[in-house]
């Protein structure tokens, strides 16, 4: 069975792979992919029964209870791409997979058995994370925007500045199903992180534990855990289940295990130890950080401010959050409304900031994270500070500080200005209600805070980017990343140079009305990127290259002739003579992507080749599309383009792409869809591509073709 994150290239290819290796040894195989599309080639009970071993390379959750009884091997889908045949011979001492292996199911009994020691263990515990922040995603946005709308809907002003929603009213109901929606929002994170380490035993344990962390009356404190402690119980009860299967039991207890024992077990164990271990430590923080700040009321007002912003930003509904909130909102009584104020202030930076970060470098975001942006500018308007939380728990070595700076100045701007708030809320919201005393320094202390957080968070995330090899990944690297770059990824890297043979001239008919992303070069002019280096036409040895730089065939190889033989249909039409270059002029990942950009406007189905770049430099900052053998396929959806077009390139030096095997990528395809077309067409040329490119004999015969016509009948292949 094979699977990547993305169920698209590396799916694929990795069942080819395996397929190929097993042929080469003799042995019969079956693979089961599960791609985007759905599960193809599903095995049967039959098949299951009469395997003598069963291989898992997949990034991502499979169901497993299936191979209850067989040997069962499980590994990363880069590990099928690379090592098939080891594979096969491993599996045949794999352990058996059932109650006794101790987490052969699991993600760490996945990483125990592809034996890639610590740096593995690391990717379990990100995977996790990540995990667990995907599914939490939906319950932020949906509750914050609900309580957000039924507070701008049906909130009545207060004399005081406050916003009420009546009781029994329409949006009081709308506001409750959006509170529900962040009551279970920590305790979903914490139940994802807990499944995907220890499966489905793991999932009870990790939600009741999650809620557990966020409900501090139950150990004593005036405010739960919050996401932090969400997190800590994911992994907790995650690894508490992977431990517990690891014991030996009869075997009449086995059956039961997994759906009385196990969860009872580890939910019992898990809650007890945060009530009585975890929480105790929380509660006392929660106290005496409240006395703490008690003594500096008559301190520097803009110390306090900035202290106040810190704490606000730093675990957002956490203990720390709280006792911040909790000590501006208990001094409104006694007439102090000046520490509400610098907490006000501070309130909605977070999920500003953050949704500015994605608007402000948007190739470092997936488009999950730039939707999840938006929805957080939203809710920081309305002062829900949670609209922040995903990207904290996502990244929170860059998060949190950002968050924690950006804090600090909107209080510290609040407290030096003596900025007021009648009410205990905060964001712009508050102001608009007239809540706010010292309105135009509350916006100023506002937006300067979300501006630092935002470029604090955009040049950490893009240093830490530049840490893991935004370049490239080197040829030893470890597996992991370049696995979860699989399928699906568009291209990526830094922007580059401009594109590389001014592609549009090399067929004289184009459009009139097709754009024109960069000027057509003179006859016998030289490209950007030095393709012309020998100032000719023709140079480039192709019959599509040597027409690149004049409008006419006046040197005899620039297009065919009118009357040309048929040339075969590649991929429903999608790649043409048009969209094939046999000598790839770019020398860098970015500059490539942007010379096949250029390639496809050739064909006038593209109307903005910036933003074709930049959607697939975006796509490929998720991680590489390098799917190693030489190969590389970037690709984009964006309305960008009218139809979809498919380029090929060749090129002799290789380009650096990151790929799991540290191959330069010397086959390029380039596929860009509109947004309408980015379905199960799009899905089927990817799956059509990964498998065929996976013949070797394949790829020497288009790495041999010597001219266009030649690529596009081997090209034709692909079926």
């Amino acid at each position: 069975m094979t699977a990547c994150p993305t169920g698209i290239a590396h799916t694929y290819m990795a069942a080819e792979k395996l397929t190929q290796a097993a042929e080469a040894l003799g042995h019969e195989i079956k693979v089961e992919t599960q791609g985007s599309i759905g599960a193809e080639n599903v095995l049967s009970d039959n098949d299951v029964r009469d395997a003598d071993g069963v291989i898992i390379a997949a990034d991502k959750d499979v169901d497993r209870s299936r191979f209850v009884g067989k040997r069962v091997l499980v590994v990363g889908v880069a590990e099928g791409i690379r090592h098939p045949g080891e594979l096969i011979e491993r599996v045949r001492t794999a352990p058996v997979y059932g109650g006794e292996d101790g987490g052969a199911g699991t993600a760490a009994g996945a990483a125990a058995s592809a034996g890639t020691g610590g740096g593995k263990q690391r990717s379990v515990g990100y995977k996790a994370l990540m995990n667990g922040v995907s599914y939490m995603i939906p319950f932020v946005v949906v509750g914050g925007l609900l309580i957000a709308i039924s507070l701008a809907l049906g909130g009545h002003p207060q004399a005081d500045g406050g916003l009420v929603i009546p009781d029994g009213s329409f949006w009081k109901h709308v506001n409750d199903i959006g509170v529900i929606g962040f009551t279970l929002m920590v305790p979903v994170l914490s139940g994802y992180i807990a499944y995907a380490i220890g499966d489905r035993p793991a999932l009870v344990p990790g939600m009741i534990g999650g809620w557990i962390a966020n409900t501090g009356a139950l150990y004593g404190s005036k405010a739960g855990a919050g996401f932090i402690g969400a997190i800590v119980t994911g992994f907790l009860a995650g690894f508490l289940v992977v431990w517990i299967k690891k014991v030996r039991v009869p075997r009449f207890v086995q059956p039961i295990m997994p759906i009385i024992v196990i969860p009872i077990v580890a939910t019992t164990a898990l809650g007890l130890f945060f009530i009585y271990v975890i929480g105790r430590p929380i509660s006392w923080v929660f106290t005496h950080l409240t006395g703490w700040l008690g003594g500096m009321t008559g301190s520097s007002a803009v110390l306090l401010g900035a202290i106040l912003g810190l704490m606000i930003a730093f675990d957002m509904g956490g203990p720390v959050n709280k006792t911040a909130f909790l000590f501006g909102a208990g001094l409104i009584a006694s007439g102090n409304q000046t520490v509400m104020g610098m907490c006000a202030a501070a309130i909605p930076v977070m999920p500003l900031g953050q949704g500015l970060a994605t608007l402000l470098r948007r190739r470092l975001y997936s488009e999950q994270e730039r939707e999840t942006g938006m929805a957080a500018l939203f809710m920081g308007l309305f002062g829900i500070s949670e609209g922040a939380i995903p990207f904290a728990a996502a990244r929170p070595a860059q998060v949190i500080p950002a968050n924690m700076l950006g804090g600090a100045v909107a209080g510290a701007l609040a407290g030096t200005a003596g900025v007021t708030d009648a009410v205990p809320h905060g964001g712009p919201i508050v102001a608009v209600l007239g809540a706010v005393g010292g309105v135009p320094v509350f916006f100023l202390a506002v937006v300067v805070g979300a501006v630092v957080t935002a470029l604090t968070t955009v040049a950490l995330v893009d240093l830490s980017e530049r840490g893991k090899g935004g370049r490239g990944a080197p040829a030893g690297a470890a597996a992991a990343p370049a696995v979860t770059v699989a399928a699906g990824a568009g291209a990526g890297g830094p922007s580059g140079t401009a594109a590389a043979t001014g592609t549009r001239t090399e067929a004289a008919p184009v459009p009139a009305a097709a754009p024109a992303p960069a000027p057509a070069p003179a006859a016998g002019e030289g490209d950007e990127d030095g393709v012309g280096e020998e100032g000719s036409a023709g140079d480039e040895g192709s019959d599509e290259g040597r027409g690149d730089r004049a409008q006419a065939p006046a040197d005899g190889h620039s297009v065919p002739s009118p009357s040309p033989s048929p040339s075969p249909e590649v991929l429903s039409g999608y790649l043409t003579a048009r969209t094939v270059r046999t000598r790839l002029a770019a020398g860098e990942k970015e500059a490539a992507i942007r010379e096949m950009a250029e390639l496809a406007a050739g064909t006038g189905r593209v109307t903005d080749v910036a933003e074709l770049v930049r959607v697939a430099l975006a796509r490929e900052a998720q991680g590489t599309t390098g799917l190693g053998e030489e190969i590389a396929v970037p690709h984009a959806k964006t309305d960008a383009v009218t139809a979809p077009v498919v380029c090929f390139a060749r090129s002799a030096e290789g380009v650096e792409w990151g790929s799991p095997d540290g191959t330069k990528a010397r086959l390029v395809f380039m596929i860009a869809v509109p947004e309408a077309a980015a379905g199960d067409e799009h899905l089927r040329i990817l799956a059509l591509l990964s498998r065929k490119l996976m013949d070797p004999d394949f790829r020497a015969r288009l790495q041999g073709a010597e001219g266009t016509a030649e690529v596009l009948a081997v090209l034709a292949e692909i079926r």
